[in-house]
């Protein structure tokens, strides 16, 4: 631990969202990512044809009020209300990591960006060193985004992929993009580096 104190502040981004992913990428950028001296960025993009959907999708997940991340308890919680999950999140990383610097940041998608051109707009003009989102593959199109980009020349043909894959191959920082397999199952982790590497909880 000593010579965690000596390592340079990093400015850590986790791509915000309301869902089982979103936390778990907190979950992991809190156990194993951050440092106390680091700032965390919680970062959301602003979609409103999505928006009310992945709310009332997460107010209905049983098992989240358990989640290591979130003593963020939206159990009972009514989205008319006007929670604002970035808040319960922030409150959450304060428990977690008291002296930790914690800002929530939001951002509508502009003319022109989809979600993940957005992120990394955001994360160079902020100066991130790393970028955590989570990652669901089987579903990732509804709850994460997909991003179709063509493919540069050579007769490629344009794929879809998800946000989290698209981030890890086009973010001028380190990306990790985190699955959480069960209450205690560990994380699956996608990087630059590492492909599918198994991290215990």
């Amino acid at each position: 631990m000593e010579g965690q104190a000596t390592k340079p502040a990093r400015r850590v981004m986790v791509v915000a969202d309301p869902t089982r992913e979103s936390a778990s990428a907190l979950q992991y950028a809190l156990a194993h990512v951050v440092l106390e001296h680091d700032e965390l960025i919680l970062f959301f993009v602003e979609n409103q044809n999505t928006w009310r959907n992945t709310f009332m999708t997460l107010l209905k997940i049983p098992g989240l009020a358990s989640l290591a991340v979130a003593a963020m308890s939206l159990e009972g919680i009514n989205a008319e209300e006007g929670v604002d999950f970035l808040e319960e999140m922030k409150n959450a990383c304060k428990r977690a990591k008291p002296k930790l610097s914690v800002r929530a940041e939001r951002m509508g998608m502009e003319d022109g960006k989809d979600k993940a051109n957005t992120i990394l707009h955001q994360s160079d003009a902020l100066g991130i060193d790393i970028i955590v989102v989570g990652q669901r593959r089987k579903i990732s199109k509804e709850i994460l985004g997909t991003y179709t980009w063509p493919g540069a020349g050579r007769g490629a043909t344009n794929k879809a992929i998800d946000t989290a894959d698209y981030l890890i191959e086009n973010s001028k920082c380190d990306c990790v993009a985190v699955q959480k397999k069960g209450q205690d199952g560990g994380y699956l982790l996608n990087s630059r580096t590492h492909k599918n590497f198994w991290l215990l909880a």
